[in-house]
């Protein structure tokens, strides 16, 4: 069965818990002890409702507070699709969260409060969504039923996120707007007689309308060595094979590729997946080829097409999102993880710090604080094999390490 990865992200009190709590709800997904928690736990509270939030909020703090703090993946099914939700925080002080939460996600839900319209959080969603350049974004318009689920509403918040989209960087994005009440249920699963100006989908069917594909769009195929397979039986005495996973595009037998770092080239001769054998094998798939001649490959080298391949360099333009309490600062040097490959970091240059309202950039800074977004420039002690995070997701990201702490610190976007 497909399998599409979600995130969602909203302010505070917007009724993101809730809403996916009614998605379990209504999808039947939730087992008879939860839910008979979730009805007990309603009436201690005094509601004359179900408060579905109690499906979502798994911390203690979480609780008590009736936010979300960590981010927490939910997995529910319907017959044609299945779904994984990463239910990320909406307050400021958790964007590192959210944005670890998003990083794998093929859709997003943003979640807006229809009687705040959008707020300084939702710029910031928005943003961070057009950063990891998250294709398909639905704009839940939520508590529909607390403005009489005005038509006039809606139409003022979907034209603030139109302005939002026209002055970001990445064009390539299909925005949904929906109409809903989580709490009451309207088009959350089913259809709602109450906007009868409304004339899209629910946001279920819009869900499992969406194409499940890798999160890379379509772009140049990349194969990262992450072993080198050689059984040794008497069998498969003289196989030597190469697993790891494709990025990107697809690979077929007989394919001219090359290898990287050393240059070498060949011609794949198989490919395999446990005791299968394919002709072609599509982005996503984790498989192992076999080449044609006895070339050396190693852990850390990359498969590529012949003229398709990427930049080899020891300098990095990069946009980072900052992880840790510590803050950024220039000359500092860091471990930096890319891929299956790792290598020694120092920021030569801290360049901006973005607005995340799309307001512009702070030049020229001291320093990057924990939850800010900057763009910096690294040296690097060996070369990479890098795209940018445009041309390719999984092959333009990094990580940076505290070598002191081993905390992982920041996450980058690669631009050249």
């Amino acid at each position: 069965m497909n399998v599409l990865k979600i995130a969602t992200a909203g302010s505070v009190d917007d009724g993101k818990s809730t809403l996916i709590g009614r998605l379990l709800y209504d999808t039947k997904s939730l087992t008879d002890d939860k839910l008979e928690a979730i009805e007990e736990k309603s009436k201690q509270r005094g509601f004359d409702y179900l408060d579905f939030s109690l499906a979502t909020d798994g911390l203690v703090a979480e609780r008590e507070q009736g936010i979300t703090i960590d981010v927490a993946h939910i997995y529910f099914s319907t017959p044609s699709k299945s779904f994984i939700i990463a239910d990320t925080p909406g307050h400021i002080e958790y964007t590192r969260n959210m944005v670890t939460g998003a990083s794998t996600a093929q859709a997003s839900i943003v979640l807006i409060d229809a009687r705040n319209g959008v707020v300084e959080q939702t710029y910031r969603h928005f943003f961070i969504n057009n950063l990891l350049r998250i294709k398909n974004v639905v704009i839940a318009i939520n508590k529909m039923d607390l403005v009489n689920f005005s038509q006039e509403k809606f139409n003022n918040i979907k034209g603030e996120i139109e302005f939002l989209a026209s002055k970001s960087e990445y064009k390539n994005q299909n925005l949904t707007f929906i109409p809903l009440s989580a709490l009451e249920g309207d088009n959350v699963v089913s259809s709602s007689d109450k906007t009868p100006w409304y004339t899209g989908k629910t946001l279920l069917d819009h869900l499992e309308g969406l194409e499940t594909e890798d999160i890379n769009e379509e772009s140049q195929a990349r194969f990262p060595v992450q072993s080198v397979i050689r059984p040794k039986t008497e069998e498969y005495h003289d196989f030597r094979g190469y697993a790891g996973k494709i990025y990107g595009g697809n690979f077929e037998v007989g394919d001219k590729i090359r290898v990287l770092p050393s240059q070498t080239t060949s011609t794949i001769k198989s490919i395999h997946f446990f005791n299968e054998t394919y002709v072609e094998a599509k982005r996503g798939s984790a498989v192992t080829m076999t080449l044609a001649d006895n070339v050396n490959v190693s852990r850390g080298d990359m498969l590529v097409k012949v003229n398709e391949e990427p930049t080899i360099t020891k300098q990095l333009d990069a946009t980072i999102c900052w992880m840790d309490s510590a803050p950024l600062e220039v000359s500092q040097k860091y471990y930096i993880k890319h891929g299956v490959n790792d290598a020694q970091a120092k920021i030569t240059q801290l360049s901006s710090i973005i607005k995340t309202d799309f307001s512009g950039k702070i030049n020229n800074p001291s320093k990057l604080e924990l939850n800010q977004i900057g763009d910096v420039q690294l040296k690097l002690s060996k070369p990479l094999l890098v795209d940018s995070f445009n041309q390719n997701k999984s092959n333009g990201a990094f990580i940076l390490i505290n070598p002191k702490t081993n905390n992982t610190v920041g996450v980058g976007f690669i631009r050249q």
